[in-house]
């Protein structure tokens, strides 16, 4: 079985708990784009974790995990990502984890470079998270790039770099009147923060393409969402990388793979980090007693996230862009102490009742969020382990989404404890 594992919406749909979840019956989780500039928080029975790169699966002992070359490695935070999690009893070691050759290293001046240029934009920024995701992917499909295999190759890495930096120094020092970039330091950086990992990378294509021909399962693992995909997203607040599912065959290392189903992740309600549009958006009192109940604040940068009610056109549409076989719908428990949960049930733009999500950003920054109220269940479902357990007004606002969005509801997530969730079908 092969299986993707995406967001539907903006990301922070609760991936990281879903995948958490569902790793149990998958043999290898393979990361297959992005880099740490989103979080996926898992809470098991060893505490409450906070990945950005590593794959959700490393949790588990048995099951084999992959950061493919789709991905862009932050070495720095890597290291410090594998210290918390053996901090938190977690084993990491080469046969537990492997890394693509082909995955890209983000280096310190990609951080650098997407900080300038954020303060160069001021008002008009994207909302970046300044950890260099945007100028590190520039560089790849510039070919100007170090990947992880070239740390097996540590004596000509020096002259490779070197050019490299003297490319790069053009933007960072002509262009932002910055102090250059040495090419000692950012050597040392890489004997520090590289080295350690080069027993973990492999030519993991190879590894993978052995596995899936074997018959081993597969669990395909994104960052963020639909919506901020680089080609379908709302652009140009999108991220630097293919947030579909589509893409994950390739990203993952293996394009001859074919997916036998995706699992769409998708919030009981809607939150979005950083900049654009977000026609359902809420505000005042309204948004803050939400953004609380949910615990609304970014894994990654702790940054509040701007919370809105259900979004049925932005959900439907990232749905098809998805592809998903069915939908795993998170936090539902959060919506308990509403009495009536508002619903963005269409957008009204130029004074009409609209249902598509428009692709052209000047639309979506006019559109505006059509409401409607549906009962609320009013009552704590966080117990609830079965369909039957949960209250009428719960179970009438699951099959609202399932026919709204256009894909069954398979898992539905009441806390986040690991066996926090019932299984509707």
């Amino acid at each position: 079985m092969l299986t993707s594992i995406v967001g539907t919406n903006w990301g922070d749909e609760g991936k990281g708990r879903m995948v958490d979840l569902l790793s149990e019956k998958y043999d290898i989780v393979v990361r297959y784009q992005g880099g740490n500039n989103a979080g996926h928080t898992v809470v098991n029975e060893k505490g409450k974790f906070i990945m950005n790169l590593m794959p959700s699966g490393i949790l588990r002992d048995e099951t084999v995990n992959i950061l493919g070359p789709g991905i862009v490695i932050d070495l720095e935070h890597l290291s410090g990502e594998v210290q918390s999690l053996r901090a938190g009893g977690i084993d990491i070691n080469p046969a537990h984890l492997k890394i693509s050759d082909r995955a890209t290293i983000c280096m310190p001046y990609h951080k650098l470079l997407d900080g300038l240029e954020e303060d160069r934009l001021g008002d008009k920024k994207f909302g970046s998270t300044r950890r260099g995701i945007s100028p590190v992917y520039a560089d790849k499909y510039m070919k100007k790039t170090i990947r992880m295999g070239d740390l097996l190759h540590w004596d000509s890495l020096p002259e490779r770099l070197a050019g490299i930096l003297e490319w790069k120094n053009l933007t960072v020092e002509k262009g932002y009147g910055h102090e250059p970039i040495g090419l000692e330091e950012i050597m040392a950086w890489l004997e520090k923060f590289g080295k350690p990992f080069v027993p973990y990378v492999c030519n993991t294509t190879e590894y993978l393409g052995g596995a899936i021909r074997a018959g081993k399962s597969v669990m395909f693992e994104a960052q963020l969402g639909a919506l901020r995909d680089i080609d379908f997203g709302i652009y140009p607040y999108t991220s630097a990388s293919t947030t579909l599912a589509a893409y994950a065959p390739i990203g993952a290392g293996v394009p001859f793979a074919k997916l036998d189903e995706s699992i769409g992740i998708m919030k009981a309600y809607s939150s979005c980090v950083g900049e654009g549009p977000f026609t359902c958006e809420m505000f005042g009192p309204e948004a803050e007693e939400l953004r609380k109940a949910g615990g609304e604040y970014g894994a990654a940068t702790g940054r509040p996230r701007r919370v809105g009610g259900f979004d049925v056109v932005a959900s439907r549409y990232g749905a098809q862009m998805q592809g998903c076989t069915y939908i795993a719908l998170t936090k539902l428990d959060v919506l308990s102490y509403l009495k009536q949960i508002p619903v963005c049930v269409a957008y009204e733009l130029d004074g009409k009742r609209i249902d598509t999500f428009p692709s052209d950003i000047d639309e979506l920054n006019a559109a505006k969020p059509i409401y409607e109220d549906f009962p609320g269940f009013a009552c704590d479902i966080s117990a609830c382990r079965k369909p039957e357990d949960l209250p009428q007004a719960a179970l009438d606002y699951i099959r609202f989404i399932e026919k709204a969005v256009g894909c069954p509801i398979k898992y539905v997530s009441v806390g986040a404890e690991r066996d926090a969730y019932i299984t509707m079908f």
